[in-house]
């Protein structure tokens, strides 16, 4: 039988969202109902608000989350009521050319839910990523449920389920960050400051940590930063040069999203050295470099979708850390809001004044 639960949407582009009754039908074949524990407030909840993903308002915001699963649909197999799980976006197929070529996560043909959570009056709604968990229940493919240990706390173990996992993996998975590398990281925010991370999990010797705000920059060298340089005051790639012996470093990680960025990440690079792409363009973003630098300084230019991650593989060894105390997802936990404070969270985002809010439920 349907439920009703309460949800944030998104009714029109730029406009508050609201929190309104949700209707949540029961799990269909492969499908799961989760009961949302906590659920971050990320920039790309904003982008869909804004309309900067698409038009296909009303949105149900929210997709960075963990929570219990109440019930599953036919065929699921191997989740059961009571699991407790972190939601992702990318349900690999199995099937398509990326997963028998062994590269699951790159999967082209990843899939969420059939059905449609909607409003009481019957309106389709358009879970963001697939998920929609800004709701006090969301109905999910069942292979967007990770099953992790129950001891983490949701608030943390939730972001593993985007910023977080994008930034580790953007230092990990995709820049393979090695042993005494040096990185350099541009924009920390919650993705670059979990790239920060990232590169000290994987033993880099020098991470440096760009960006425009002290704040931001005072919290990476927190989590693991062995330099700072606030790019308002001097030039990032000279800084970024000066610091790494006058050659740039080992693998630049670029988590902002804007062609002035991703030209400071090419140029602060070593020769052969990599750049990984992990910050969001919007689609009117352009970008133009001499070819002639492309094809001379070598290496590779990289873009990293969540991390390159596969969630049952990279979520329970992440969450075995921080149970171990070698990764602190709590730090990047700045305040746990109520379902109705989405909006305001939104706003202090923007100014920079948190890594992650965190609806809790």
């Amino acid at each position: 039988m349907a439920q009703v639960v309460r949800g944030v949407i998104a009714r029109a582009k730029g406009a508050p969202v609201e929190v309104v009754p949700v209707v949540v039908p029961d799990p269909g074949p492969g499908e799961a109902v989760v009961r949302v524990q906590a659920c971050g407030v990320c920039h790309t909840d904003l982008h869909y608000r804004e309309g900067g993903i698409n038009d296909e308002f009303p949105f149900l915001l929210g997709h960075e989350a963990a929570g219990v699963v109440e019930s599953v649909g036919e065929g699921v197999e191997d989740l059961a009521p009571g699991d407790y799980v972190i939601l992702n976006w990318r349900a690999v197929c199995g099937r398509c050319r990326a997963c028998k070529r062994g590269r699951p996560w790159y999967c082209f043909n990843t899939h969420n839910a059939k059905q449609k959570m909607t409003l009481e009056d019957g309106t389709e709604l358009s879970p963001a990523l697939g998920i929609g968990a800004f709701a006090e229940k969301t109905l999910v493919a069942a292979g967007q449920c990770t099953k992790v240990d129950p001891a983490a706390s949701p608030a943390a173990a939730g972001l593993l389920g985007c910023g977080v996992m994008a930034g580790l993996g953007a230092a990990i998975n995709t820049g393979q960050v090695g042993r005494g590398d040096s990185v350099a990281v541009i924009g920390c925010g919650g993705v670059g400051n979990a790239a920060v991370v990232g590169s000290r999990l994987a033993g880099a010797g020098t991470i440096i940590a760009v960006d425009v705000d002290d704040r931001k920059l005072a919290t990476a060298q927190r989590l693991g930063a062995t330099h700072t340089v606030n790019s308002r005051a001097v030039d990032a790639v000279e800084a970024i040069r000066g610091l790494t012996g006058g050659n740039g470093a080992d693998v630049v990680i670029e988590a902002v999203g804007r062609p002035e960025t991703y030209r400071q990440a090419f140029y602060a690079r070593d020769l052969a050295g990599t750049v990984v792409l992990v910050g969001v363009p919007t689609p009117e973003m352009t970008l133009e470099l001499p070819l002639l630098d492309v094809f001379g300084r070598g290496g590779a230019l990289k873009s990293s979708w969540y991390g390159d991650c596969l969630p049952e593989r990279d979520f329970p060894m992440l969450i075995d850390l921080y149970l171990q105390g070698r990764l602190d997802l709590d730090a990047f936990v700045s305040e746990t809001v109520p379902l109705d404070g989405v909006e305001e969270a939104f706003a202090r985002m923007q100014r920079g004044e948190v890594l992650r809010s965190v609806v809790v439920f």
